[in-house]
């Protein structure tokens, strides 16, 4: 812990009270869509798609305005301030046009930080421990994702599950997320990053387009993999009451809070081609466990999607910190890809489980991410990354 910066810590506090916030509310946002507002499936997932997608531009666009102009923080403070108002303004909709409008708002907040972030991370990490960095980021960040998930339980397991309580669920967001924003905008300082050269054309290095090149196995198993609100409404499919359903968002986060420092050391040890391989056997374990529609094998599932998630963030951000020149666009790259794949992967899903119904579903995800997993380990990519 000694090696990690005083500006890393202060920024995982921001990442503890912003992800706070999104875990009040996104294991109840599906069913607001679904039970409240009796949308469809299909509705919620051009929600999931909307809200991806449309940030996908911004993303680029902050990671190379960082690169180009020498511009940081005041793109980090702009996503946080975006993301803390736009959350409680869920609780006014009544359509999920506005529900898709506002995510997508929400999105946008997360699209201009999360490159800019990144590359402020990676200017703080000490030498040969940036997968210790983000992990120990990652930490407080799932921290605070299973912090609101607690208190979302709390709140539903005593006030109850009416519209009412759901709503000011959604407009009690606005505390943690403006918490968050005092300590960006205050408290964390921002780097110098180098311009530029105005007069030249700004490319990217080979080294940069090696680097993305390497990330596109990660982009296709996203494709494939349910989102957060699928996994939800297959737990609601096979009998998990609303109420005990922030137990399984706590059962995934924490085991990414309790993995995560530990991940990213391993990272820095044995490269972090390892830890994907690792992460994408996970990933395809907890689809497969979905598919057998069990409540035991729903939660099994969870605990493995966390797994995936904390393991193959960590990897990759790390992975990128160490091999990109122009860093802060390669992550743009990155967040824009992962957003379009998942974007592309939550509107084909919703489809199929709309049209064809949930085993179809369920089969397409397991069906694409057991091949990318195969593949990976078949084509031995772990061993070069």
């Amino acid at each position: 812990m000694k090696k990690i910066d005083r500006n890393v810590v202060l920024l995982g506090w921001v990442s503890f009270f912003t992800d706070m916030a999104s875990a009040m509310i996104n294991p109840i946002l599906p069913i607001f869509v679904v039970t409240i507002l009796h949308e469809g499936m299909d509705k919620l997932g051009i929600i999931v798609a909307v809200a991806t997608f449309v940030s996908y531009a911004l993303r680029l666009l902050s990671g190379y305005i960082s690169d180009r102009y020498g511009v940081v923080k005041p793109l980090v403070v702009g996503g946080y301030a975006l993301s803390a108002l736009s959350k409680p303004l869920i609780g006014f909709t009544h359509g999920y046009k506005s529900v898709a409008g506002l995510k997508a708002l929400e999105r946008l907040g997360k699209g201009l930080r999360s490159a800019p972030k990144d590359l402020m991370i990676a200017h703080y990490s000490k030498k040969r421990s940036s997968g210790r960095t983000f992990g120990f980021h990652k930490t407080l960040d799932i921290a605070g994702e299973l912090s609101g998930t607690l208190i979302l339980l709390g709140l539903l397991y005593f006030l109850g599950e009416s519209e009412n309580v759901i709503r000011n669920i959604f407009f009690a967001t606005l505390v943690p997320g403006l918490v968050g924003l005092f300590i960006v905008a205050f408290l964390v300082k921002d780097i110098s990053q180098k311009r530029s050269d105005s007069k030249k054309r700004f490319t990217l290095t080979e080294r940069d387009w090696s680097t993305v090149r390497s990330l596109f196995f990660y982009f296709f198993f996203l494709f494939f993999i349910f989102s957060e609100a699928f996994f939800t409404m297959q737990a609601k499919s096979v009998g998990i009451a609303v109420v005990m359903i922030p137990l399984l968002f706590v059962v995934s986060t924490s085991v990414q809070t309790l993995t995560s420092y530990l991940l990213g050391v391993w990272v820095d040890r044995i490269g972090a081609g390892k830890i994907l391989a690792f992460a994408y056997l996970c990933g395809a374990a907890a689809q497969g466990l979905l598919y057998l529609q069990k409540p035991v094998f729903t939660w099994l599932s969870y605990a493995l999607l966390g797994l995936f998630t904390v393991a193959s963030l960590n990897a990759n951000r790390a992975l990128i910190a160490q091999k990109a020149d122009n860093r802060g666009s390669v992550y743009g790259i990155f967040y824009a890809a992962v957003a379009l794949f998942g974007a592309a992967g939550a509107y084909v899903s919703g489809m199929i489980w709309e049209h064809f119904g949930i085993d179809s579903a369920l089969l397409f995800g397991l069906a694409g991410t057991a091949s990318m997993a195969l593949l990976y380990l078949l084509f031995g990519r772990y061993r070069n990354e």
